[in-house]
């Protein structure tokens, strides 16, 4: 008999301490979302009159050749316009995206006891989470999203501790995805007017993180959102889509592919992986580029997958504008700090747009 929910505390239970997760209870056969999941009106995404980002992707094969100053033009205004974009050629093996999508459907399709030994607080490594919305004590309406994320430390760790399911594919897609990461990082730093060595360009994506992101199929997604508005806190991260989409960015500059304060959606390109900065690079960068707000919606008719890598500066690491751009820029739009205060601030609130780097403002300190 399946449980009732009228109790709010009994579904909180159910899905994020029991480790049963949304697909608990999308598999309990529910025709309805449960209020906990019902999205205040202003947060609900209306993907009947979104845009679609139709941009061409950036080939990435092209830096090699004569037109390597026009892609690395391309990277740059992306950076710091929409601060999303995809990229072909990319060096990562198309058949091993596809296994990706395979292994990450394969671990969700688990029973929840084998998936729940990876909650946090049992987890056989704190570096492995299993988990359910973002930050589901802290959130007024839950997200409908299931995931599991693997910090990387060392290779032995990765195959020790990450799930059997996956860690193979997981591990093979961060290590193939990192020459790409260091080369995009490298130009959008050297746009910029700066040099810096190996050593900072290391620190600057010194933790690494793989998440398998999992949105069942909900019977009212009108009404709920797989995630909320919110940035990403680290340098860049990469995203491997499947093909049913729903990923929205905030447009932050009028745009030809939409005007200023207008959600726009990434629409799949097979092959392809979308990047985006995050918090921490715009900050270096004094704001020139952009971390792109964004959110995703939900589906009633398949489950969809996506597999981010997050590329994060170093806990240790100190991060404020560069000061060559400080010096061109004039002031400096934020503070200084290490990054692992940053961290922390991140993941003790729930997402709530942009306000994450509002941390980092100079009157914050």
């Amino acid at each position: 008999m399946a449980p009732s929910f009228e109790d709010g505390n009994t579904l909180f239970d159910f899905v994020v301490r029991d480790g049963n997760g949304v697909k608990g209870l999308v598999d309990l056969g529910i025709s309805m979302v449960p209020d906990q999941y019902i999205q205040p009106p202003q947060e609900r995404i209306d993907n009947q009159n979104g845009n679609s980002h139709q941009l061409p992707p950036i080939d990435l094969s092209k830096l090699d050749g004569p037109n390597h100053d026009q892609v690395v033009e391309e990277i740059a205004i992306a950076a710091e316009t929409l601060g999303f974009f995809q990229v072909v050629n990319h060096g990562v093996p198309l058949e091993l995206l596809e296994s990706l999508k395979d292994v990450a459907h394969k671990f969700f399709g688990q029973p929840p006891e084998k998936k729940a030994i990876y909650c946090k607080g049992v987890s056989p490594s704190p570096c492995v989470n299993y988990g359910t919305s973002f930050v589901p004590e802290k959130e007024k309406a839950l997200e409908w999203k299931d995931y599991i994320s693997m910090v990387y430390t060392c290779d032995a760790d990765a195959l020790d501790y990450w799930p059997k399911e996956c860690k193979e594919v997981a591990l093979e897609y961060l290590k193939s995805s990192m020459k790409m990461v260091r080369k995009l990082l490298e130009i959008l730093i050297g746009k910029l007017g700066v040099t810096v060595d190996d050593s900072r360009i290391n620190a600057l994506i010194g933790l690494k993180m793989v998440n398998m992101n999992f949105y069942p199929t909900c019977p009212n997604p009108e009404l709920t959102v797989g995630v909320g508005r919110h940035s990403d806190m680290g340098t860049l991260t990469v995203l491997l889509q499947d093909g049913i989409g729903g990923l929205y960015v905030k447009v932050e500059e009028d745009l030809n592919a939409g005007k200023r304060g207008e959600w726009i959606e990434i629409t799949p390109i097979p092959g392809a992986l979308v990047i985006n900065v995050g918090d921490a690079l715009q900050i270096l960068s004094n704001g020139q580029y952009k971390s792109a707000e964004h959110r995703v919606r939900t589906t009633s008719t398949q489950s969809r997958v996506s597999i981010p890598i997050f590329t994060v500066p170093k806990r240790n690491e100190k991060i404020g504008p560069l000061p060559q751009v400080v010096e061109r820029d004039g002031a400096a739009h934020y503070r200084e700090f290490v990054f692992e205060e940053y961290m922390n601030n991140f993941f003790a609130n729930a997402h709530e747009g942009k306000k994450s780097i509002h941390f980092a403002h100079l009157d914050s300190a």
